[in-house]
């Protein structure tokens, strides 16, 4: 793996203070605009996850869509859209949390999740895993088992790892 995290960590844009003043926003588009890069991901999440019986992936707004429906399209299981808070019609679950740089709400629809499903959940980067954690307590409010979660890249610094103690984490790449 350690190739493939060097080619991920080269392709990475950095945007300096985006979204705010002092955030260095790590930008995956020039990773994906790659196929052959791109190809390289899928796979090494496929061969990752594909014996974890997993029943559904619940891919995080926008990004985690890009990498959650490629995956589960190749486990042959469902797909689950957590979406900003406003974004879904029809009956959804709600929970607000804190960014590293302010406070959002995040939704799933109320059955998209049944009793015993088993969750992968997934986003392109793990900076504080608020986002995270907030994604699998609603799945874990429906009833749903969080087998683990999976990042394309996560940032060292800001620990998101700890806030999902207790799962697997995986990601390909780590940046600072």
């Amino acid at each position: 793996m350690g190739t493939l995290s060097k080619e991920v960590e080269r392709a990475i844009r950095i945007i300096p203070d985006y979204p705010k003043k002092g955030i260095p926003f790590k930008d995956l588009t020039t990773l994906w605009k790659n196929g052959k890069l791109t190809k390289k991901v899928n796979d090494a999440m496929e061969k990752k996850w594909k014996r974890s019986n997993l029943t559904k992936i619940v891919g995080i707004e926008a990004r985690g869509f890009i990498v959650g429906a490629p995956l589960a399209d190749r486990l042959g299981i469902g797909f689950v859209p957590a979406r900003k808070v406003g974004k879904l019609p029809g009956s959804k679950v709600s929970i607000y949390y804190d960014l590293e740089y302010g406070r959002q709400g995040i939704e799933m629809h109320t059955d998209s999740i049944s009793k015993g499903d088993r969750i992968l959940i997934v986003d392109d980067l793990l900076a504080t895993g608020g986002t995270s954690r907030a994604v699998a307590t609603l799945v874990e409010r429906m009833g749903g088992k969080v087998v683990g979660f999976a990042f394309v890249t996560e940032v060292r610094g800001l620990s998101g790892r700890r806030k999902l103690r207790g799962h697997e984490v995986y990601s390909i790449a780590k940046n600072d």
